[in-house]
């Protein structure tokens, strides 16, 4: 996936499973490696990695040399992978988004896919997911984060936001781009227990949502199964018809989960 003449280049695409350094580079229009960049939220370059089953995301900051080649260390296992990278090269207008495919050699064993129960638990903590995606238009997307049952109201700032959010399509894992709304020390934007999102699905269907955000010291991942509002109407209205049969026939009835 190259955009604007640059591309993001894997020195192998071809990667053994475990914790394995990767390396790559991005190819500038005249051919040669890029080294100046503008720093997005704080970084040169945010690498993306998730699994084609939406599985393993990791959301990780290589270190760069003077030539222009890149290295970071991902946690890989067997299957096929894709890779994204947010730059924005010097010189240019603007923030792009490369992707590559890459595939990690073993038994590949897909894992379905969680359902869209609106709520994710990482130990002591909750992070509910509030608002839909629109296809085609912007929403708004709230995650609250709690702790015990009781709201968080002292989020660390985490790259220069209270939180950060990548949405992929299922099936293509097509890279939305979603912006939070305000930011630490702006004077109103409060430390939890809401972030608010400004998010643009660009067609229907299921995405995939990961909220990075920082508290006690810790970087933790939230992880959420959505559909745009009218393909969670469509799966509604398909689980009900199954469900008035059920009754007439004395079957139990079917609920579908959204």
């Amino acid at each position: 996936m190259s955009q604007s003449g640059y591309t993001l280049e894997l020195e192998s695409a071809v990667l053994a499973a475990g914790v394995q350094p990767v390396r790559f580079r991005v190819v500038g229009p005249d051919g040669r490696p890029v080294t100046d960049f503008v720093a997005e939220h704080e970084k040169e370059l945010h690498f993306i990695a998730v699994r084609r089953d939406t599985a393993g995301f990791q959301h990780v900051h290589p270190v760069r040399d003077g030539k222009g080649d890149w290295s970071v260390d991902l946690d890989l296992t067997p299957g096929d992978w894709k890779f994204f990278t947010d730059v924005h090269p010097a010189g240019h207008d603007a923030t792009l988004t490369l992707g590559i495919d890459a595939a990690v050699a073993g038994v590949y064993e897909p894992r379905p896919l969680p359902e869209a129960t609106g709520v994710a638990r990482l130990g002591e903590y909750t992070v509910a997911l509030h608002g839909a995606l629109m296809p085609g238009e912007a929403s708004e997307l709230t995650l609250t984060v709690s702790r015990d049952g009781r709201p968080v109201t002292d989020l660390q700032p985490y790259l220069a936001a209270y939180g950060h959010l990548v949405a992929l399509r299922v099936g293509d894992l097509g890279y939305l781009h979603v912006h939070p709304e305000g930011q630490p020390g702006d004077g109103t934007t409060a430390a939890g227990p809401g972030i608010t999102f400004l998010a643009v699905a660009p067609t229907p269907g299921t995405y995939r949502l990961y909220l990075d955000f920082r508290h006690a010291g810790v970087v933790r991942t939230a992880e959420f199964t959505a559909r745009t509002a009218d393909t969670a109407h469509a799966a509604q209205t398909a689980a009900a018809v199954p469900a008035l049969q059920g009754h007439q026939h004395g079957h139990p009835a079917h609920h579908a989960h959204h």
